[in-house]
């Protein structure tokens, strides 16, 4: 079996065609899906919504940090597809002991494709990855990076408040979709407060579709209590899901972009 590295320098046996595949990752999952894994795929996670058909019909091995272990042993995968961020630590050491685990680690668009090009390579799908990819990086060429950046706020969690910070890729995204991210300096996934962001100033507020499944709800109960900022619902998985998903994002930008011009 050949050894490859992955994304967190691991260097791991894998088959030459993995016959048994299982992600952990719902954006990868749906990576596998555009590379026609559709019968190499064992086993997914509940979060694993896309594709609708692997959801409701391939196995489920528990979410992303709760995994049954039992079950993916009982699945006998040859390959299984995690990511440093959104996978548990110690599940994913446990579950390397007996299988090949492939890590990533993606905070900006580059380490993505890069991510997109080795599952490609790993599972012999070599020229499907590099068509999205490619895909990709032209759409991505065709947003207009010289416009002036909006000061924005992208919360992604209530009770607390928590957003983004420049080490993320929902930062790198809010760049290419042509706004800066007020708490760019700071690390990873910052709570913040009402009181501090009716002090920051920022013009734009964005409520994420997920993790936290902000509705318009919670616009108008923020509306009344941030009165100077103009807050928008945001498609989460555009900003955040690192794998084929990205095919969709720059038009989303765009339109994201002509919502807000209408606003104002």
């Amino acid at each position: 079996m050949p050894f490859v590295a992955d994304q967190v320098h691991n260097k791991i046996e894998v088959v030459a065609e993995p016959a048994r595949i299982i992600s952990l990752v719902p954006s990868l999952t749906e990576l596998l899906f555009h590379l026609d894994l559709n019968n190499e795929m064992a086993g997914i996670t509940k979060f694993c919504i896309h594709p609708q058909q692997w959801f409701q019909t391939k196995s489920r091995v528990g979410g992303t940090k709760t995994v049954d272990l039992d079950k993916v042993r009982s699945l006998n995968p040859d390959l299984i597809l995690a990511n440093k961020e959104e996978n548990d630590q110690q599940q994913i050491e446990e579950l390397s002991k007996e299988f090949p685990v492939w890590i990533s680690d993606v905070s900006n668009l580059q380490q993505a494709l890069a991510m997109i090009t080795s599952i490609g390579e790993i599972t012999n799908r070599n020229k499907e990855a590099n068509e999205i990819s490619d895909s990709i990086i032209k759409e991505f060429s065709l947003l207009d990076h010289y416009v002036k950046k909006q000061p924005v706020c992208y919360l992604i969690w209530k009770d607390p408040y928590m957003t983004v910070g420049g080490d993320t890729f929902i930062h790198n995204m809010l760049e290419y979709s042509g706004f800066e991210n007020i708490f760019k300096d700071y690390k990873r996934y910052p709570k913040t407060s009402l009181e501090q962001l009716n002090q920051l100033p920022f013009e734009y507020l964005f409520l994420s579709s997920e993790p936290f499944p902000f509705k318009q709800k919670h616009v108008d109960e923020l509306q009344d209590l941030l009165p100077g900022k103009k807050i928008f619902l945001v498609d989460g998985e555009i900003f955040s899901w690192y794998g084929s998903r990205l095919l969709k994002a720059p038009v989303y930008f765009k339109q994201l972009q002509l919502q807000l011009m209408m606003f104002t």
